[in-house]
């Protein structure tokens, strides 16, 4: 079932807003203007995935033992247990055999639509 969730302005660049749509609700992210759902079921113990911090991630960098920082505002860390999910695909960083169930979405005459399966 297709849903209107909010104007398009209401969610800018970084922002997100829960919905009550499925069991669980769904987090409507904009990732640099890309919208993006996702279900707020973490796959590792079931916590509110939506409600963690939006951030990025680190990768081993070209020295040894060196970090670099990456993705800022493309990874949701989920408040339970710091997992990290790829808010543009739903796979999770931490296993990356585990998904967050990912809705489409939209923009029609200004709105954000989510297509969610409620049953």
């Amino acid at each position: 079932m297709r849903h209107r969730v909010a104007r398009a302005a209401e969610i800018p660049p970084g922002g997100m807003v829960l919905v009550p749509l499925g069991r669980r609700g769904v987090g409507v992210y904009n990732v640099r203007g890309a919208f993006h759902a996702l279900s707020n079921l973490c796959p590792h113990a079931g916590g509110p995935v939506c409600r963690g911090d939006v951030t990025g991630t680190t990768v081993a960098g070209g020295a040894p033992y060196a970090q670099e920082w990456v993705r800022d505002g493309e990874i949701l860390r989920c408040p339970w247990h710091a997992w990290e999910i790829d808010i543009t695909t739903g796979r999770t960083i931490t296993d990356p055999t585990r998904t967050v169930a990912t809705y489409p979405v939209t923009v029609e005459d200004g709105w954000v639509v989510v297509e969610v399966d409620e049953r």
